[in-house]
């Protein structure tokens, strides 16, 4: 395989330490702005990533149609509080965006605690941490905080502002292409559109920004979308607007809650079997960590979208602690405190493998296939009589020649044999090499 000079093959992260630390940053620079479905947090958020990778920022004006659904008016907010009777803000869009309702209407009112109770939310089993809420597609308002702060409130009237604006504009989403050998794609999905939650949305963000600019500088067989996009209204509008397309995707993967210390979750595409869904399985099974195999549903993030009936693409869903199976989950204990720069290099390095092998997967034919060729007169075996191999590669080599009859890839090999996919690939190489396999 040929590539552009100067591109490298290597597959793996050269200092993971330094990969993980620089994906921390990425995240805590993006922490603070709130971003929404659409909207100009998206915009900044995008505008900082193209600092690191190629990208096309798209706006796709509201009221577009795109399938049942309808681009929806663009939100933007530029303060929000509660009052006291002192004049006093008890709730402060700006200490935290995640104490206003995302998509919330104007507000400028007083009202009493009777009234403005059916507008607040809390979590009453963490009293201390704020929930994050939206309203997307129903015009509404109202605040989040904490239950031990919603306790100690007093009667009396308060002074509620949103100073937000709902009104027709464009949704916006960042896509990175990188041309490969060949026109096939590989497709790395993130939703865009939560704001100051580190795991469910920036690592996903931190992880495919990295992933995309180390790819950028590697020779590749596959060409690479890279999607940084709002949830589901996002997929839907890329998926209607590139209909014509979408069956150049061969495998991909959405990343969400990718930062945590929990171990790797993979939910399988609705194709269940296909490609990615094996390669990713035989990655995390010879990883000698933990991890945890999901099936598909149609529920979750936008691997959904991607593999609704009408496309039926191979997308799974890469995680570490799934969505919603963290008590942290769409709270503000989402913090910069509950991702680790060490996972976050792991997430990355666990997908490069999987890439790696999707890259080199290939079908070899024995060109010896009537009885086992002599390996040792090759250098392919130990030149004593009887000795025993202490490594796999003889094994390998030998599952290679067995199997290699034109049918059965590398990976099918490697899954038959079970031996991880780089010293199957190692095998066929050595096979190769000495023209025992083409």
């Amino acid at each position: 395989m040929t590539g552009a000079p100067g591109r490298s093959e290597n597959w793996t992260l050269p200092d993971p330490a330094v990969a993980g630390d620089g994906m921390y940053a990425l995240i805590r620079d993006l922490y603070p702005i709130c971003r929404s479905i659409t909207g100009n947090g998206v915009r900044e958020t995008l505008r900082r990533l193209t600092r690191m990778i190629p990208m096309e920022v798209h706006e796709v004006p509201t009221g577009t149609r795109v399938f049942d659904w309808t681009v929806p008016k663009e939100w933007n907010i530029q303060d929000a509080y509660v009052k006291d009777e002192r004049g006093t803000r008890i709730i402060d869009f700006a200490r935290s965006n995640l104490h206003v309702v995302n998509y919330s209407i104007p507000v400028r009112a007083k009202m009493k605690l009777a009234e403005l109770r059916s507008h607040l939310h809390t979590l009453p089993e963490h009293p201390e941490w704020v929930p994050y809420r939206t309203s997307y597609y129903s015009e509404d308002w109202g605040f989040c905080l904490s239950h031990r702060q919603l306790s100690g409130l007093s009667e009396g009237t308060y002074e509620v502002c949103i100073d937000s604006s709902l009104e027709d504009g464009h949704l916006t989403y960042g896509e990175c292409y990188l041309p490969g050998e060949r026109p096939d794609e590989i497709l790395v999905s993130c939703h865009i559109c939560h704001p100051s939650l580190c795991n469910d949305n920036l690592s996903g963000i931190a992880v495919s920004a990295f992933l995309a600019q180390h790819l950028a500088n590697i020779r590749r067989q596959y060409s690479y979308r890279f999607l940084f996009i709002p949830g589901t209204i996002g997929a839907i509008t890329w998926l209607a607007l590139n209909q014509d397309r979408a069956h150049q995707i061969q495998h991909g993967l959405v990343v969400a809650c990718a930062g945590d210390a929990g171990h790797a979750t993979y939910k399988r595409s609705r194709r269940d079997g296909a490609e990615i869904d094996r390669v990713v399985e035989h990655v995390l099974k010879h990883s000698k960590r933990p991890y945890d195999i999901q099936p598909f549903s149609p529920r979750g993030y936008d691997e959904r979208q991607y593999c609704s009936p009408g496309f039926n693409l191979p997308v799974g869903c890469f995680s570490r602690t799934s969505h919603g199976r963290f008590a942290e989950y769409h709270t503000s204990a989402d913090d910069l405190t509950f991702v680790k720069p060490e996972k976050l290099a792991e997430s990355l390095a666990v997908i490069l493998a999987i890439l790696s092998i999707l890259e080199r997967d290939r079908i070899c034919r024995n060109q010896y296939p009537m009885c086992e060729p002599q390996l040792g007169r090759r250098g392919l075996y130990g030149q004593s009589a009887g000795r025993v191999p202490d490594d796999h590669t003889v094994a390998a080599m030998l599952w290679v020649l067995n199997l290699a009859d034109g049918n059965n890839s590398l990976l099918s090999i490697a899954e038959r044999a079970d031996l991880p996919f780089d010293c199957i690939d190692e095998a066929a190489r050595l096979l190769t090499t000495a023209g025992l396999v083409s």
